[in-house]
């Protein structure tokens, strides 16, 4: 199976007139750990934060104090992890998206089910959950594949302008029951029902802030505990804020703050904390209203950092 990976080009930062990066992000690094290697994926849930390495899941507290792990299957592609109802009893369980096929495990380790794709040359990129339903994007067949909880098909969804994936930059959240997915190619996000109806789109071409670059952006895409949408680039990569319509609100972490190179960095929002995964590191980066002052000039005040400010200060 072979793709089209074209090369992540370098942009430059947004400079003041000395030429000195300016930007300020709202967001202060609180603690960083490590793993014992790559981190392929992970998520926060509750007080509790999986590292999905090569042939592992490593736990931890929110603190990065390591609690246990458990072997799994390698090269897992995207985690989620959720609580299910088993006789009316609370149960944590993980969902873990491979290539071809989804692994279920209860939270000390034990595979509890799964399915295969359901077609033969799938390539699974990333997931997400509803209630009742897991939504997959597949870069092969470039569509989303809608699954119920118990792995049958429900439907296709294809994206009304065709998705462009040019690498594995296909990202999927779920914000009250409404799906958003990168149409990377074409540099845009994309809103679809539970039913697979296309909603809307918004994104645009270019270095600026508010606009996605290279070839394939944005990577990856998480939500904040007000409901906004934060990607995650490549090339120059940095995260950024948009309101659920597509309003560009602003950018979080550049290049500078979040230590260079050219790969996306992997988000994960826990409160008003932001998880940021990078190689074997795991960083964590709390709201600093003093610092929002400086760097969300001219916000609205529907903002979700200007929210923040209320909710944690």
């Amino acid at each position: 199976m072979v793709h089209s990976i074209m090369s992540d080009e370098k942009f430059p930062l947004s400079n003041d007139e000395s030429g000195e990066n300016s930007f300020i992000s709202p967001y202060k690094k609180t603690d960083s750990f490590n793993t014992t290697s790559n981190i392929l994926c992970f998520d926060v849930y509750e007080n509790e934060i999986y590292a999905v390495l090569y042939n592992k899941i490593s736990i931890f507290d929110l603190s990065g104090k390591y609690l246990r792990d458990f072997e799994i299957e390698p090269d897992a592609r995207d985690i989620a992890v959720e609580t299910q109802y088993i006789a009316s009893i609370p149960t944590t369980t993980i969902y873990l998206l491979y290539p071809n096929r989804i692994d279920i495990y209860s939270s000390d380790g034990q595979k509890t089910g799964g399915w295969e794709a359901c077609s033969n040359n799938s390539d699974y990129c990333s997931f997400t959950t509803t209630k009742e339903y897991v939504f997959v994007t597949d870069a092969e067949n470039k569509n989303l594949v809608q699954y119920n909880k118990e792995g049958g098909l429900v439907r296709f969804i294809k994206s009304p302008d065709g998705f462009v994936i040019p690498s594995y930059s296909f990202g999927i959240i779920n914000i009250n029951d409404t799906i958003y997915c990168s149409n990377s190619g074409r540099h845009k996000i994309e809103s679809y029902t539970l039913d697979g109806k296309f909603i809307a789109s918004f994104g645009e071409s270019g270095a600026g802030a508010g606009a996605f670059a290279g070839c394939c952006n944005p990577v990856y895409l998480a939500k904040n505990p007000n409901g906004h949408i934060l990607t995650s680039e490549k090339g120059n990569p940095r995260i950024s804020c948009y309101s659920r319509d597509g309003k560009f609100r602003t950018i979080l972490f550049d290049a500078k703050v979040l230590g260079g190179g050219t790969d996306a960095y992997k988000i994960c929002v826990s409160g008003e904390n932001i998880y940021i995964a990078n190689r074997k590191t795991i960083s964590v980066y709390g709201f600093d209203s003093n610092l929002s002052k400086k760097s969300c000039v001219g916000c609205e005040e529907e903002c979700s950092l200007r929210i923040s400010i209320e909710k944690y200060n």
